[in-house]
């Protein structure tokens, strides 16, 4: 993989995922506890020996640069490795980048000492296992100028995602997006292809292609919507891989957590009995900065206050002093006091969770206090009077919707 370089696009304001975006980029939103969602994709370039990685970043970064250096500068630079933060520089234009494909073109100059001879193009807000070794060994079987991974779906859900429509050799002919009536795989009527933002380009066509993009006034400047339907247009050889996962179970795991509800599921998935997504499993770790906080413990001192811990992720740090909590997702330094009653939630870093509390199917935000006795996700009109809660009745709690200092507020927003 040492002719392969990794540019993982970071920027993404995360409008769907707001509040939860609102001091934070959507790569750096945390996700099972432990993890920022950017560190699957890491961490698959990682597990796949690609030891050359760019992250490109934009918005509300600070918190991702943060994460990004703590937990991510395990790469030797004698040995030729790295992991290269890139944020906009304005050195070719004064505006941010306009989309996907703007972005690489507004960092050309960066890569002009690069050798690697193809580009992997990666999103940081995907939750998957892949190893890039078997997209880079078809196109280069191929090669092709550009490969785009994709991931067989039910027709049904073609409304959701850009539609590749490939030959029998998986050569792409079109592109539809988000169809009611899509083209389907070839010998597969009831299946489609639905690109995963993934590609690997040819060095040279990748810079050929960019500052082509850029001269164009009619293009959004978006590598989905208009450069690779323009490669296809001009003859280049364009190939979709489809997409072969690691998470070793019976369906194919790809998670685009872009919205408060998919966001929820993914994290619910994972404490299933068996999650469609195994973070235990040695051969293909996760890899993250873990915080130095002591083991999790739970404390029973009273008979009246004893609790329980049923179906739940509980991280370093955490203590349950006497309540009952279930199928939840704890991330470390949670407290969660006496004869409170937490289920089906999600509860961020350093959350202070009071006596008598009973919250459902809610996401606390980070270094939130919830006073004694305060009820959450029992009265949606109550609720949304107080904090954000989505269409299906997930209620979000963020950093300052409790808080009684405006000062203490600001003060933690940095550690967002």
């Amino acid at each position: 993989m040492k002719n392969l370089a990794a540019v993982v696009l970071a920027g993404g304001q995360g409008e769907r995922l707001s509040p939860l975006t609102k001091n934070r980029a959507k790569p750096a939103v945390p996700f099972s506890g432990e993890y920022r969602i950017i560190d699957f994709t890491l961490s698959n370039c990682i597990n796949s020996n690609i030891r050359k990685l760019f992250v490109l970043t934009q918005y509300k970064s600070i918190s991702l640069h943060r994460h990004l250096r703590q937990a991510w500068n395990m790469l030797p630079n004698e040995l030729g490795e790295y992991l290269e933060v890139i944020p906009p520089q304005q050195r070719v234009t004064q505006d941010w980048y306009a989309g996907t494909a703007d972005a690489i073109f507004q960092n050309l100059y960066s890569w002009e000492a690069e050798t690697a001879e193809n580009f992997l193009i990666l999103s940081g807000d995907h939750i998957y296992k892949m190893d890039y070794s078997h997209l880079l060994n078809m196109h280069n079987e191929r090669q092709a100028d550009l490969t785009l991974c994709a991931i067989e779906l039910n027709k049904e859900e073609s409304t959701h995602f850009g539609v590749v429509e490939v030959a029998d050799d998986y050569r792409i002919l079109g592109f539809q997006e988000k169809p009611e009536t899509p083209n389907v795989i070839p010998g597969k009527p009831d299946k489609i292809l639905a690109s995963m933002g993934i590609y690997i380009f040819k060095r040279d066509i990748l810079f050929e292609c960019a500052r082509e993009d850029n001269q164009r006034q009619d293009s959004s400047h978006d590598f989905g919507k208009d450069v690779l339907p323009y490669m296809v247009d001009k003859g280049y050889k364009v190939y979709a891989y489809n997409f072969h996962d690691e998470k070793k179970g019976k369906d194919k795991y790809w998670r685009d957590v872009g919205t408060i509800e998919a966001y929820f599921d993914a994290n619910m998935d994972l404490i299933s009995i068996e999650p469609q997504l195994n973070l235990y499993d040695p051969s293909w770790p996760v890899l993250t900065f873990h915080c130095q906080s002591p083991p999790a413990k739970t404390v029973h001192s009273e008979f009246k206050r004893t609790g329980m811990v049923i179906e739940s992720i509980i991280s370093n740090g955490g203590i349950i002093s006497g309540a009952n909590v279930f199928r939840c997702v704890l991330s470390p330094d949670v407290r969660i006091n006496s004869y409170a009653e937490i289920s089906n939630s999600i509860i961020f870093n350093r959350v202070d969770i009071g006596r008598h509390c009973r919250i459902r199917r809610a996401i606390i935000d980070k270094d939130v206090r919830i006073p004694p006795h305060t009820v959450i996700g029992y009265d949606r009109e109550l609720d949304r009077k107080r904090f954000t809660v989505t269409e299906s009745g997930i209620t979000v709690v963020s950093a300052g919707d409790l808080e009684t200092s405006k000062l203490e507020h600001e003060q933690k927003l940095i550690y967002s």
